[in-house]
């Protein structure tokens, strides 16, 4: 078996608030093309780990981070937190699918299209090919491309949390980062998006939160357990 390729490479990884850390040491690799689980118990710092890896947790104050996570690029390996690095680029690159849908208050395609136009595309036909793709790659289309002005918000739970991976896809991520995205649906809602899950893992890496068992089992490359004995020496190993 061929060694899996790495997409981000993260060693002595330390983030604190103030003086108190949250987790520190943490070391390990992400594979490309592949879903790596993130697993353990509430609190030992699983979704701080999620947003440090696309710098989402500078936006919080007195948050400290120290160690080093590279991204391999077409130009190799950048250091995420160097000078040269543009912010928004990375969060281009490295996004993030929340726990709970978090729907714009505008219609379905203006919520997918939105991250193209803050970027300053206005073209009518390339917002449509690119929405409607994400959408595609969302298993979304089928169910709302008839009705693209409704309110995202009328969606089903299950819709709309394809409808804001769908929103992030738009951008053409290399890595989608997702916390716990299944927690607050039922069950035919969750199977929709572990199916989902396992098509975008052809083209994107994907590092997935999880505290489901059985959903780590059936979807997971990769488990990394982080337990908390010591929050300065922490357990983080691989199965």
């Amino acid at each position: 078996m061929m060694k899996p390729n790495i997409k981000i490479r993260i060693r002595d990884l330390r983030v604190a608030y103030g003086k108190s850390p949250v987790f520190a040491n943490v070391s390990l690799d992400i594979a490309e093309g592949a879903i790596t689980a993130i697993t353990g118990p509430s609190g030992v710092g699983k979704s701080t780990f999620l947003f440090s890896l696309n710098r989402l947790l500078e936006t919080e104050n007195q948050v400290n981070i120290s160690g080093s996570i590279l991204l391999a690029t077409e130009r190799g390996w950048q250091d995420i937190h160097a000078g040269s690095m543009d912010v928004y680029e990375l969060r281009r690159k490295v996004s993030v699918v929340f726990q709970n849908p978090n729907p714009l208050p505008m219609g379905i395609f203006a919520n997918v299209a939105l991250p193209l136009r803050l970027k300053g595309i206005r073209r009518k036909a390339e917002l449509e090919e690119k929405v409607i793709r994400a959408l595609k790659q969302a298993h979304l289309w089928e169910e709302v491309g008839h009705r693209l002005t409704a309110d995202a918000r009328t969606l089903s739970g299950g819709q709309q949390q394809r409808l804001c991976i769908a929103r992030s896809l738009v951008m053409q991520p290399e890595v989608l980062l997702l916390d716990e995205p299944t927690s607050s649906l039922d069950a035919s809602a969750e199977a929709a998006i572990e199916s989902l899950l396992l098509d975008l893992k052809k083209t994107c890496t994907l590092v997935l939160v999880s505290h489901s068992r059985r959903q780590v089992k059936n979807l997971a490359d990769l488990e990394f357990a982080m337990t908390c004995r010591d929050k300065n020496r922490p357990a983080i190993s691989a199965f």
